[in-house]
């Protein structure tokens, strides 16, 4: 008998395969950027009006707003309730030269380099008070600027690579193996040179397997966050037609949230009766999106472990299996892996949201080792960490 899909689909992610991951807000200097960082973590960064005001990144874990959780909560009424976060790092604006080290850019190309992910803030908003280190709003040339960068700083990594593994051969002829990554390399190269992010090309798993080890800039996924003025985006005007363009043009696909920092920080004082006000007249908070779009970007998904005594939802990235998911509880839960029993969020909420209704329905399920985590699994991991088999 063959097993399904999700027990056997295996895919190489560009990024570093772990689950505790990263995305970092980037961009030129007084774009918005460290104001954004505080709306997302409700925390107090530099945020002055000078560029490199924030020189040491700071961290935040946001929590990932989730209504499936919360209808876990409501089933479950468990002691302790913890959901998910998404980690965002607020790295100091980056400037044209950047990848030669001007605007102290090597230190914050190195800060980018430790993210996964990348929110790249843009500023459409006008005003005079806060300079523009370009001297003038043009939202798309200041993307191509970061974008060049980038590249720019992946360009010299990939060469100095080719070079050294090079050197290493001594006029010897190459494995099979040195074959591919010397193939790679140069892929990665002429696609550089072409002014192409590395993540956009077509690759062999063992390719990217590879790439992995260099850690490209240009390999990491972006979303795009177009911060306009409070007027225009109260007029829901979005990000507009040149710059969704040049993310089509550029980085097909990837995607592009319009909202205004001056909003947020107004939303966030409201109460509850004028936000349903602004609502109807077709303004609404863009946080969510924004959280959501980080996630998604650095393919994480959701499973939940449940009881009474406490319901949580954990991150794992897109096609883990089942020990990787254990491991993100413990270390020993995914060394001693024994099984899983899981059934799907949907399937609890369509069974009377009982796991008595589950299990007469039939969808619990007992899975091993091969199983791939599914967005929205709920899982009782079994190990035998200790001598038992528990949870």
């Amino acid at each position: 008998m063959s097993k399904k899909k999700t027990d056997t689909e295996e895919k190489i992610l560009f990024g570093r395969p772990k689950n505790n991951v990263t995305i970092g807000l980037v961009g030129l200097p007084n774009v918005g950027k460290s104001s954004t960082f505080n709306l997302l973590g409700k925390l107090q960064v530099p945020a002055e009006n000078y560029p490199f005001c924030t020189i040491d990144p700071s961290v935040t874990s946001v929590v990932v707003p989730d209504s499936r959780f919360d209808h876990l909560v409501e089933a479950f009424k468990p002691k302790k309730e913890i959901q998910a976060v998404l980690a965002v790092t607020d790295i100091a604006g980056l400037v044209k030269g950047a990848a030669e080290g001007k605007g102290l850019g090597n230190e914050f190309l190195s800060n980018i380099a430790a993210v996964d992910a990348i929110f790249h803030v843009v500023r459409k908003f006008p005003g005079k008070k806060i300079e523009h280190v370009e001297g003038s709003i043009e939202p798309t040339r200041d993307m191509e600027i970061i974008r060049r960068e980038l590249q720019k700083k992946d360009l010299a990594r990939v060469e100095r690579e080719l070079e050294t593994e090079s050197k290493k051969l001594r006029g010897r002829k190459p494995t099979k193996e040195q074959e591919m990554e010397f193939g790679a390399l140069k892929k990665a190269i002429e696609m550089l040179k072409s002014e192409k992010d590395v993540r956009f090309g077509k690759w062999q798993a063992k390719e990217i397997y590879y790439l992995n080890k260099l850690n490209l800039l240009s390999a990491k996924p972006v979303v795009y966050l177009v911060n306009m003025s409070l007027k225009s985006y109260k007029e829901g005007k979005g990000a507009g037609k040149k710059i969704t363009k040049w993310v089509q043009d550029n980085t097909p696909d990837e995607p592009i949230i319009a909202y205004s920092a001056k909003f947020e920080a107004g939303w966030m004082k409201l109460e509850e009766e004028k936000k349903a006000k602004l609502i109807k007249k077709g303004a609404n908070s863009a946080i969510s999106s924004i959280i959501w779009a980080g996630y998604r970007a650095l393919k994480l998904v959701h499973f939940f472990t449940c009881g009474k005594d406490e319901v949580r939802a954990w991150s794992v990235r897109m096609h883990s299996k089942a020990p990787q998911a254990a491991g993100v509880i413990h270390g020993d839960f995914e060394k001693y892996f024994h099984s899983a029993d899981v059934y799907s969020y949907d399937d609890f909420k369509a069974n009377g949201s009982t796991e008595a209704g589950v299990k007469a329905a039939g969808k619990l399920m007992m899975k091993g080792k091969e199983y791939i985590v599914q967005d929205g699994d709920i899982m009782f991991i079994k190990h035998t960490a200790g001598g038992a088999k528990k949870k």
